[in-house]
């Protein structure tokens, strides 16, 4: 039999929850019981005046944001329509059927006012890390480092060579934010102090990303987020930004373990990363300053340019260099070998060992780096 046909009918009066119509396996139900926010608002309070009009909630922006990360949605307008439609999102966010959403340009003035100022984001990973750790999940023995790329929001067409850019910007007082921002960090290790290197386009909307070719296609203006992750259960432990290039990332990482260090008192036993780590200065720095066992291939570099950690000497019709690096675990040879045109700052040769523990996964590390030797 056919049923009667559904109409909406308008009541007076509606018995509802948010709660009931959110799963109990829904993604923000798993979220919420492990974020903790109520520290924000103590955090915040000497950023706000003590007169004038109440605030928007700063701990419901951070739930919208969250959302907002979790889900994929960049843009703050849309954002705010999901939560506004969304039955999960308006749970998550603390919000009832009646409650207003807060107007999309909330979020980008409280981004580049409080947010920053207060280093509030910040704040909130951090607060995560040590719940992490409270629940067990951060070791601490080894980490692993690495970079991944994240395309700036600018064209090549908005771009130019570097000297001509230095001369639109000559007026500072009258330069974009963007531009404001880029001439404050020219000093910074992350970005424009890594490299003596010049660009070879700079963005007029957006200075301080960087031009780049590393995914081996077509070129674009991207900025690299640094990872410093605990390997035990792959817990992101911090993250840095910085310009697109090797010699930002590793004064990243070194930022990075520094911090660690002193936020949570975890110093590794041993760190694992790719090839872009690989300089024989930053092997140096982590086996000596740090105390902290390398599982890093080296970097090929051309004939010649060795000798600050290699003497060489001549076997055959291939040269072969040594350089004894004392550690925390003996000391460590690096061996140069240099054949025709190119010459690699170490053999790749046997792990050195580590304290039983501390050895990645079980498996063999391909170091870069010799036995220790007597």
């Amino acid at each position: 039999m056919l049923g009667p046909r559904q109409e909406a009918q308008a009541a007076l009066f509606y018995e509802f929850s948010l709660e009931d119509h959110v799963p109990q396996n829904h993604l923000l139900r798993s979220i919420d019981r492990f974020v903790d926010l109520s520290s924000i608002r103590a955090h915040l309070a000497d950023f706000y005046s003590h007169t004038g009009r109440p605030s928007i909630d700063p701990e419901l922006m951070i739930r919208m944001l969250l959302v907002g990360y979790c889900s994929g949605i960049r843009s703050e307008r849309r954002l705010c329509e999901e939560v506004h439609l969304n039955l999960a999102y308006r749970w998550f966010c603390r919000l009832d059927l009646n409650d207003r959403i807060p107007d999309h340009s909330t979020f980008s003035k409280n981004r580049h006012g409080r947010f920053r100022e207060s280093d509030l984001l910040r704040h909130v990973f951090e607060t995560t890390v040590a719940r992490c750790m409270k629940e067990g999940l951060v070791g601490g023995h080894g980490f692993a480092v690495d970079a991944s790329l994240i395309s700036a929001d600018v064209q090549k067409q908005n771009s130019s060579n570097p000297e001509d850019w230095a001369a639109r910007v000559a007026d500072v007082d009258d330069a974009p934010r963007a531009v404001q921002e880029y001439l404050d960090t020219l000093d910074d290790e992350a970005f424009g102090a890594a490299t003596t290197t010049k660009p070879k386009f700079t963005a007029h909307a957006d200075p301080a990303s960087q031009w780049t070719a590393a995914r081996k296609g077509p070129a674009f203006f991207a900025y690299s987020t640094n990872y410093l992750i605990d390997t035990d259960h792959s817990i992101i432990v911090d993250v840095d930004a910085s310009r697109s290039n090797r010699t930002a990332e590793v004064g990243a990482m070194r930022k990075m373990i520094d911090r660690t260090q002193e936020r949570f008192e975890l110093k590794p036993d041993w760190i694992a990363a790719d090839t872009a780590y690989g300089s024989a200065d930053n092997l140096v720095w982590l086996t000596t300053k740090r105390k902290i066992l390398p599982f890093i291939p080296v970097i090929p570099c051309p004939a010649g340019d060795c000798e600050a950690i290699c003497r060489e000497g001549t076997k055959g019709s291939a040269r072969t260099a040594h350089s004894h690096v004392p550690t925390s675990h003996g000391t460590m040879r690096m061996t140069a070998t240099s054949a025709r045109k190119e010459r690699r700052c170490c053999t790749l040769g046997e792990p050195i060992p580590i304290p039983p523990g501390t050895r990645p996964n079980g498996k063999r590390a391909n170091t870069g780096l010799s036995k220790p030797i007597a």
